[in-house]
């Protein structure tokens, strides 16, 4: 893979003048963007997967829905639906994506809108359900939406100044992008990440007098969910534990488990991976399946001795409550 990535690297070329021609147009105004009565908050990236977008989702949403009311809308990537989708109950998760049901079935009250045209979905929103808060999922680089407050996320291990343009690196959007951006946040940092290195990823990221930097890692719940009895973590030492992952980056779940002292094989696939009957039939003759939270709406009901780990964020310095006072600032 790395040499095909070496060998992409004239495309990466032509990949990086197409992004930065389409960032100039919507510059001069050749192309527009359209702002919107009700406040959006857009969550994204510059580089493809692996940020942790949906645990940000659903911190904004968990920090916000008892005081506002709260639509999301995703492009629904995977899913086997086309055009604009409400959810409602009867929704299922390859109609809606495995992200937007993930986050849909954790907080039924909010409004989950899929639609890979964000301004049609906007609309949409603001006409039938009239939110106080719209939260844009993954649309960073969707230039035809002008957000109210743009939440900018790059992982720790991958920052987006040391990435390069697809497929060479993983970047979909040009590095100085990153100036539209009212939060930085840097996901997916140790906790015992200290000053100095903060200060150095700082002078990295080099952010305006305008931008708040925030540092974030992931914390993982030691009590498992989806299973048919409660369980902890703990209680698969010495068990024959298969991992299941169809994200971008399973590395930081994969070093988790290691360090809980937790012996597994690892079957990987592909981000949003819908899993063949084959591969079905496979995890069900294991003793014991443990996934992610994206992947266990996928395999729900269909293989019995399974379990996912819940992740979260946690904003380092306690700047949960700053990152969500800021964006209460902007809500009309």
């Amino acid at each position: 893979m790395q040499l095909l990535r070496k060998i992409a690297f004239p495309f990466s070329l032509v990949y990086a003048l197409v992004v930065y021609l389409r960032n100039y147009l919507f510059k001069i105004g050749v192309l527009s963007s359209t702002s919107f009565k009700t406040t959006t908050i857009c969550v994204g990236n510059l580089s493809a997967g692996g940020t942790g977008k949906t645990p940000m989702i659903e911190l904004l949403i968990s920090g916000l829905e008892q005081q506002y009311k709260i639509a999301v809308l995703s492009r629904g990537y995977g899913r086997k639906s086309k055009g604009l989708l409400l959810a409602n109950i009867n929704t299922t998760v390859e109609e809606l994506g495995d992200e937007p049901y993930q986050i849909y079935k954790k907080y039924p009250a909010i409004t989950m809108v899929v639609d890979g045209n964000r301004r049609r979905g906007i609309t949409a929103i603001e006409q039938e359900v009239k939110p106080d808060v719209i939260l844009l999922d993954d649309a960073y680089q969707h230039r035809k939406v002008k957000p109210t407050f743009n939440i900018l996320l790059t992982a720790y291990s991958n920052l987006y100044v040391d990435d390069w343009y697809l497929p060479t690196g993983n970047l979909r959007d040009a590095k100085n992008q990153a100036k539209r951006a009212n939060v930085i946040i840097v996901t997916k940092c140790p906790e015992s990440i200290n000053e100095v290195e903060r200060s150095k990823i700082e002078v990295k990221l080099k952010p305006s007098k305008n931008q708040r930097l925030i540092f974030a890692s992931l914390t993982y719940n030691l009590e498992l969910k989806g299973y048919k009895t409660p369980l902890f973590l703990s209680s698969l030492k010495g068990k024959k534990v298969t991992l299941v992952t169809g994200i971008a980056n399973p590395d930081p779940l994969i070093a988790f488990l290691k360090e809980q002292n937790i012996v597994f094989e690892h079957l990987a696939y592909n981000d949003h991976h819908f899993f063949t009957e084959a591969e079905i039939k496979t995890f069900a003759a294991k003793e014991f399946v443990l996934t992610t939270e994206k992947d266990f709406v996928r395999l729900k009901g269909k293989v019995s001795n399974l379990c996912y780990i819940e992740v979260q964020h946690k904003l380092l310095n306690n700047e949960n409550e700053t990152l969500l006072t800021a964006i209460r600032t902007v809500i009309k």
